[in-house]
């Protein structure tokens, strides 16, 4: 397997909470939900839980969306 699907024995993870994307960006809980309302960042709802897909947050980084 390469490297961006497995690191070690530990699996990349799908999607983040947004407080593990908080803390994977080091962004704040109101920006990354201004990202979200202003569609730079993708979100989804499940039950009460809002997650960020991962390729989501990657490509924010990545090109800087914000």
């Amino acid at each position: 397997m390469s490297n961006s699907q497995q690191s070690g024995d530990r699996l990349q993870p799908l999607a983040y909470s947004v407080k593990e994307a908080c803390k994977a960006t080091s962004l704040g809980k109101t920006y990354l939900y201004f990202l979200i309302k202003e569609g730079k960042l993708e979100a989804r709802k499940i039950g009460n839980r809002t997650i960020i897909p991962a390729a989501s947050l990657h490509a924010l980084i990545e090109g800087g969306a914000a």
